[in-house]
C-alpha cells in the first residue's frame, strides 16, 4: 500500500484528496496497487459506463495496476426472477471489456465470475459475523438500490449485498477501489470489515486484509439522451456500445434539446443541450463551450449532427473490434476460463490466509 495518509475524516472532501493523492501514486508505484472493479450482467454496456468508468479501467491497466474485475451474477439474484438472460449478458459484457481495450492476456487484468470462485464465497460467511444488522438496515445504497427495483419483497441477499461486495474486494487483497460518491458507503462498511477482521482474528499477527480506498471518478456526470435522468438501459435512454451508426444517429435525433437555437454551454440552465455538448467533447477532446461556439445559431439539428458525427467517429474502432470478436465466440470462453482459474488462485490463497488466522486451519491447509 502507499504511503497516503489516512486521515479518517470521512467527508467527501477528504475522499477526493485521498483519490487525487492515489492518482498520483499510480503513475509512480502501479505495482503497489490491486484494484477491484465491475459490473452486474444484465445486459451490455452504453456509452455512458464507457466515459464514466470502461476508459478509466483502460487507463489504469496501462499503467501497470493489477486489476480484478468482476461479473457479479450472483447479484442478479438479489432482484431479478428470471435467470434466463444472464449467459447472454455475461457474453456481451466480456465483448465490450475486450472491445473498449481491457486485456487479460497482457497479464494485469483478470476477468472472472462470482459464481464460479467458490472461496471468494466463502468469505461472506464470516464476513457476515462482523456486521450488525444495525450497519445493514441504515445502509443508504441498500435503500436506493430496494427503491430503484420497486421491490416490495427484499431478500436477505440484497440486505447482505454490501458485506458480498466486501468479499469481492478483500478476496484478492483490493486496495483501491473506483466509485462514485453514492457508493462511498458501501467501501466505508469493506473498510470497517478489513479493520474488524484483523482486530479480532490478527492480534500479534501480520493483517490479513488491507482497507481499501476509494478512487472517486474524475468523469462528468453522463445524462441521458433524454436530458433528465442517468443514462440508463432501463431507462430507454442509452446509446450502447455496440450500436451501429444508423442505430447511433437513430438515437441521437430523438434526444430532447430546448426551443433555442442560439447552441451555448450551460448545463445548469441548459442541461439537455449540456449533455449532447458533453459528449460530443468526450469523444473529441474538444471543450464543450468551443464545439458550441462553433455551432452558434444552427440550432438543435445542427448540434445532433455534430454529436452523431463524434460519437460515431470516436467509437468506430471499439464497435469494429466488438464485432470482430462477436466472431469468435471461444474468445470469450477462454476470456472467463483464464480469469476464473486467476481469481480462483487468489482467493484459495486468501482463504487459507483467513482460516489459519481463525484459527481453522486444523493442519490441512
Amino acid at each position: 500500500m502507499s504511503d497516503i495518509p489516512h486521515d479518517r475524516a470521512g467527508t467527501f472532501e477528504e475522499a477526493v484528496r485521498r483519490s487525487q493523492a492515489l492518482r498520483a501514486d499510480f503513475v509512480r508505484h502501479p505495482q503497489r496497487y490491486r484494484m477491484l472493479t465491475g459490473d452486474r450482467p444484465t445486459g451490455p454496456l452504453h456509452i455512458g459506463h464507457y466515459f464514466g468508468s470502461l476508459r478509466n479501467r483502460v487507463e489504469l491497466q496501462n499503467l501497470g495496476l493489477e486489476t480484478f474485475i468482476v461479473i457479479a451474477d450472483y447479484q442478479v439474484l438479489t432482484d431479478r426472477d428470471s435467470v434466463e438472460a444472464v449467459p447472454g449478458n455475461v457474453t456481451e459484457l466480456v465483448l465490450d471489456y475486450l472491445a473498449v481495450g481491457l486485456d487479460p492476456a497482457g497479464g494485469h487484468t483478470h476477468i472472472f465470475c462470482h459464481s464460479h470462485v467458490p472461496a471468494l464465497n466463502q468469505l461472506l460467511i464470516p464476513f457476515l459475523t462482523l456486521v450488525g444488522m444495525g450497519e445493514l438496515d441504515r445502509n443508504p445504497t441498500v435503500k436506493e438500490e430496494i427503491d430503484a427495483a420497486g421491490l416490495t419483497t427484499v431478500n436477505a441477499a440484497m440486505y447482505t449485498y454490501p458485506v458480498h461486495q466486501a468479499a469481492d474486494i478483500l478476496f484478492c487483497k483490493g486496495n483501491v477501489v473506483p466509485v462514485g460518491r453514492d457508493q462511498l458507503p458501501h467501501l466505508e462498511l469493506t473498510r470497517k470489515i478489513a479493520r474488524r477482521f484483523n482486530q479480532r482474528f490478527c492480534a500479534g499477527r501480520p493483517p490479513v486484509f488491507p482497507e481499501p480506498e476509494a478512487l472517486l471518478s474524475n468523469a462528468p456526470k453522463i445524462l441521458g439522451l433524454d436530458g433528465s435522468q442517468k443514462m440508463s438501459k432501463s431507462r430507454n435512454n442509452a446509446v450502447m456500445l455496440r450500436a451501429g451508426a444508423d442505430e447511433t444517429a437513430a438515437l441521437v435525433k430523438k434526444a430532447k434539446t430546448d426551443a433555442d437555437r442560439q447552441i451555448t454551454y450551460d448545463p445548469e440552465r441548459r442541461p439537455e443541450v449540456g449533455n449532447l455538448l458533453l459528449l460530443a467533447s468526450l469523444c473529441t477532446g474538444e471543450e464543450p463551450a468551443a464545439i458550441a461556439a462553433r455551432i452558434g445559431e444552427g440550432g438543435s439539428g445542427a448540434l445532433k449532427k455534430v454529436v452523431t458525427d463524434a460519437l460515431n467517429d470516436g467509437l468506430a474502432p471499439i464497435r469494429a473490434k466488438r464485432a470482430d470478436l462477436a466472431r469468435h465466440p471461444d474468445i470469450v470462453r477462454e476470456t472467463l476460463r483464464r480469469g476464473i482459474a486467476e481469481a480462483n488462485d487468489v482467493a484459495d490463497r486468501t482463504l487459507r490466509e483467513a482460516r489459519a488466522a481463525m484459527n481453522m486451519g486444523y493442519g490441512l491447509d
